[in-house]
């Protein structure tokens, strides 16, 4: 093999470091996620006795929705650097995710999948309680999106299983 063959799959390789800015960026949104569960929880505790279970229950699935996008930035975070930038040196530390153990990119798609999935499911359940201010269309539309994340988690989790169980036939 050439220096310059060498040299160039170096440099490809190393291009992977360019994503480093991108979870370090994924990290601020945690932050501000962080900061925004805070203040709709303040919100939430300061007006509670102004507020109707209707409007607590859609306050309530406001701040399930924040941590569920906290959770999916967390999995995109620790996951995708740890699958294409550089391993994680993590492995005897007590708090070290179960999921983080056996995770690849096939992995990482069908927990994103199911994640999206979930915040769709939370935003269509606060569209469901709070229809009578949402028009019919919009709702529509929202059950129509839904189903297509649900379909597409399925196909990418059957990919996933098929990939998995013809590695294991060869």
């Amino acid at each position: 093999m050439s220096n310059t063959t060498k040299a160039l799959g170096s440099f490809i390789f190393w291009s992977r470091w360019l994503q480093l800015p991108m979870y370090l960026g994924l990290i601020v949104a945690l932050g501000i996620y962080s900061y925004k569960f805070m203040l709709k929880l303040w919100d939430l505790t300061i007006n509670l006795g102004i507020l109707k279970e209707d409007d607590i229950l859609l306050n309530v699935l406001s701040l399930i929705d924040v941590v569920m996008i906290a959770n999916l930035l967390v999995m995109v975070i620790i996951g995708g650097y740890e699958i294409f930038v550089s391993r994680l040196d993590v492995q005897d530390h007590r708090d070290q995710p179960e999921w983080l153990a056996h995770v690849d990119a096939g992995v990482l798609k069908v927990k994103l999948g199911m994640a999206l999935i979930t915040i769709s499911s939370i935003h269509l359940l606060r569209s469901f309680i709070d229809a009578g201010n949402i028009s019919e269309h919009t709702l529509k539309w929202e059950v129509i999106i839904h189903m297509v994340l649900v379909v597409s988690a399925g196909f990418i989790a059957a990919t996933d299983w098929m990939i998995n169980k013809s590695k294991k036939s060869h």
